[in-house]
């Protein structure tokens, strides 16, 4: 694929959505929410599974895209709001589907690429703490900012620099407690495996989020919250044939009726935890794309960046892991970055807005010759 800014014809130009302003900073802040609670409560709930007694890596791995079918129910709605409003101009005839198969296809090669980062990611819960996982997830927001760069061609600002250094540095502060904080009855090989894992799947979706942005930027149709719910529902739904594959390998069907009969807080719940991780990790990516369709990828790396202080806090308040100070200064680095991003978007927006209405004046102000 060419950068959309080297081509000239005009069939390659991205069509944005037309979105009420207001609606869209609505939709962003839900966006935001969700994201927060599928980023933060995903891997908590996963390793809820694997401290009690569960060891299917390739069943984590297809309940973070599994719950797709959650999203039709938005999809629905969103039908019938269109439906109701007379947004395709005939009632009866109002399109479900918008998306073509060009999308289609690219989509779906998101979607294997998402279901292979998935099973790096359980891997690495499955052996490491939330709070060790989670601090190596955290360099993933340079991996965003480097590929949003080469693929979107990102734009920078000192802000957005110094909010994805303050993160960084963050994150190499919390490594500085790693070497000492590996499970009982855990091999020194198969903690390594799961670091190894987990930064392959912080380099992966690094790569996956600005990749979805360029796909928006490539569809040549019209991008609609609609089509970005279906771009979702194809991009899990690959995701989760993937995975379904490996469980298919590793005997996982088979395996799960015993598992649970065996698993610690009984059956009820490891059914419960399953059907809740299904229905978290859609929160996450329902949030992780609706970010990306009013923002950038890269404000999305951010987000998930400076959540990482706040699950290793939930990490320590459920699973007792130890709080040391390096955690402390981590977390007032992610919220001094965070607050520098969102601090850079708003005085650009103010500039912007500045410049247009100068520019306006100066229209009107000048004389209209016959």
């Amino acid at each position: 694929m060419m950068d959309n800014h080297e081509e000239t014809t005009t069939s390659s130009i991205p069509m944005p959505a037309k979105v009420n302003p207001a609606a869209k900073k609505a939709l962003l802040i839900l966006s935001c929410i969700l994201l927060s609670i599928g980023n933060c409560g995903g891997p908590l709930i996963m390793r809820l599974y694997f401290i009690h007694g569960g060891n299917r890596v390739w069943l984590s791995s297809f309940l973070e895209t599994g719950g797709w079918p959650f999203i039709l129910v938005v999809l629905i709605i969103l039908y019938f709001h269109r439906r109701a409003a007379g947004k395709d101009g005939d009632n009866k005839h109002t399109t479900f589907i918008y998306m073509r198969p060009r999308l289609f296809f690219a989509v779906a090669f998101i979607g294997v690429l998402t279901g292979l980062d998935d099973y790096l990611y359980a891997y690495g819960v499955a052996r490491l703490p939330i709070s060790t996982s989670a601090l190596i997830l955290a360099p993933h927001l340079a991996f965003v900012a480097v590929f949003a760069y080469l693929l979107v061609k990102q734009k920078f600002t000192p802000y957005s620099i110094n909010a994805v250094v303050l993160l960084t540095v963050g994150a190499a502060v919390l490594a500085l407690h790693t070497s000492s904080d590996r499970p009982e009855g855990e091999s020194k090989k198969e903690y390594a495996m799961g670091f190894v894992m987990t930064v392959a799947a912080a380099l992966l979706y690094g790569f996956v989020l600005p990749l979805i942005e360029l796909t928006y930027n490539k569809a040549k149709q019209e991008i609609t919250y609609t089509l970005v719910v279906e771009i979702q529902i194809v991009i899990c739904l690959f995701a989760t044939l993937f995975c379904t594959v490996g469980m298919i390998a590793n005997n996982d069907f088979e395996v799960i009726p015993r598992e649970a009969a065996s698993f610690e807080l009984g059956r009820t719940k490891y059914y419960t935890i399953l059907c809740l991780s299904a229905l978290i990790w859609q929160c996450f990516f329902l949030g992780v794309i609706g970010v990306i369709f009013c923002a950038s990828s890269l404000l999305s790396g951010i987000i998930i960046a400076a959540l990482l202080p706040v699950t290793e806090i939930l990490a320590v308040v459920f699973y007792k892991e130890k709080f040391q100070a390096e955690k402390g200064v981590a977390l007032v680095l992610s919220l001094w970055g965070f607050a520098s991003y969102f601090y850079g978007e708003y005085k650009l927006k103010k500039r912007s807005s500045y410049q247009k209405s100068s520019q306006e004046q100066m229209e009107m102000s000048q004389p209209n010759y016959p």
